[in-house]
Parts: structure tokens; C-alpha cells; sequence
């Protein structure tokens, strides 16, 4: 089935760091199909605001909302912020929101590292999870992040961001369990290299190219490719998928 402009017409969207790359991409083609789309962001306003400007341009519907996904507090005022806006429901959750902080061996990682990493990219999906799905309908779906990283152990220095992300996918198997009986649907998005800051800030250009030239496809990712697989995902398209880890990486990693 084709995707059409308008098959998220009304649906209302959470997208966490919706601010920018990936995020940004992800935000963007929900409104496109019609979703209006509420952009968390943690402390960037300027990078939220152009991603809502990108949607509004367009014709779309978008607010950006401040917090912090590790703080429960921040998430609540989030929630409550789009309940308000939107008429009190969240049909669709994209959990974007992680990091890598900074490659650390386990020689070099304290208790702070290991547990920031976990927090940012694990404990967040548990808690902003847990606050939408009061307001999420029946039939709702859930699209959270992992990674190629959870996969295959990920580069030196990220078995904190690798385990993390490993219990992100099998976290949102659990979840597409436990949340049968309300068909809400839940998949995970395990992205391989692809074209974003992450990679500008955590690694070298020569690896980068060495991975590039190494993948089938011959390139890097880019976040819009990214943003379709999520979409449709988040879509009825995917009716019967439900409990998923969806690798995109170009086949340089099959699962």
C-alpha cells in the first residue's frame, strides 16, 4: 500500500528530540501525512522552532514542547502541555530522544557515565512510555529507537549506549505483549551509520568512510530515509507488524 498525504489525518504525535536530525526528519513526514505533531525538545528552542517552521510551512500543525526525557517531572509537564493543546490524547509516541554523551571503555566509565547513558537511552522510553499511555486511544502505536549498536556491541566505547539500546528493542517486544489487548502496536527503528551529528561529533571521518564503503548500498543513511521506515511504522500500513526491530543500515548488518 502507497503512502498517502493524508493517512495520519487527525492523529495527534509525540515525537522526543523532534528537534533536529533524525527528529527533525521523523517530525516533518508525520505532518506530511497529516499527523499534527508535538516536537520535544531539551533545551535547543531555536532547532525546535525551525522544525515546527518546517511543518507550518508546509501547511502542517506543530507546537514545540520543552523537558528533559530523563526527569519524570519534565515528561508530565510535557504530557499534560500537549493534552491541553490537542483535546487530551496522544495516538502516536516516536521515542527518538538518546545519545551516545562520549565513548568511554569500561576502564575509563564510572557509575555516572554508565548510568547517564542508560538513562537517556533506556529509563526514557520506560518513562515517557508510561506517561502517554493514559492518553494514548486503542489502536495507538508506539515507535521507539534502537539501534545497530544493540545489534552488534557498536564501535570502542559504547557498551553503555550498546546495552542500552539493546534493552530498548527487546523492552518494546515486551511492551507489544503487554499492550495486546488494547491493539496498541509497538516496534522499535534500529538505524545503522547514518548521516546525522551524532556521527560528526562521535566519529572519525575515516571510519565513517571505511563503513560507508564497506555497506552494500555504498553511502551512509540519511535521517529522511530514517523518517519513512518510522512513518510507516507509525502508519496502517503496518497493520500487522507489531513487536518488531526494524534494522536500516543499508546491509551492512543482517539480523
Amino acid at each position: 500500500m502507497n503512502a498517502t498525504s493524508n493517512e495520519l489525518s487527525g492523529k495527534i504525535a509525540l515525537v522526543t528530540g523532534g528537534a533536529r536530525d533524525i527528529g527533525r526528519a521523523v517530525s516533518v513526514r508525520l505532518a506530511e501525512l497529516g499527523a499534527i505533531v508535538a516536537v520535544n525538545y531539551r533545551s535547543n528552542l531555536e532547532e525546535a522552532e525551525e522544525t515546527v517552521r518546517q511543518i507550518t510551512d508546509k501547511g502542517g500543525k506543530a507546537i514545540a514542547v520543552q523537558g528533559n526525557v530523563v526527569i519524570a517531572s519534565d515528561i508530565a509537564r510535557v504530557v499534560d502541555q500537549v493534552s491541553a493543546e490537542f483535546g487530551g490524547r496522544i495516538d502516536i509516541l516516536v521515542n527518538v530522544a538518546g545519545g551516545l554523551i562520549a565513548r568511554k571503555t569500561i576502564l575509563d566509565m564510572d557509575e555516572s557515565h554508565w548510568d547517564s547513558v542508560i538513562d537517556l537511552n533506556l529509563k526514557s522510553v520506560f518513562l515517557v512510555t508510561k506517561a502517554v499511555l493514559p492518553l494514548m486511544p486503542d489502536g495507538g502505536v508506539i515507535v521507539n529507537f534502537s539501534s545497530q549498536a544493540g545489534r552488534d556491541g557498536g564501535g570502542p566505547g559504547a557498551s553503555a549506549y550498546a546495552a542500552a539500546k539493546a534493552g530498548v528493542a527487546n523492552y518494546s517486544r515486551a511492551l507489544a505483549k503487554e499492550l495486546a489487548s488494547r491493539r496498541i502496536r509497538v516496534n522499535s527503528v534500529s538505524p545503522g551509520m547514518i548521516a546525522t551529528k551524532f556521527h560528526d561529533t562521535f566519529t572519525k571521518p575515516e571510519v565513517r568512510e571505511r563503513v560507508a564503503s564497506m555497506t552494500p548500498v555504498g553511502r551512509e543513511g540519511t535521517s529522511e530515509e530514517v523518517a519513512e521506515l518510522t512513518a510507516f511504522l507509525a502508519s496502517p500500513r503496518s497493520s500487522f507488524i507489531n513487536g518488531e526491530s526494524v534494522e536500516i543500515n543499508g546491509g551492512i548488518f543482517f539480523s
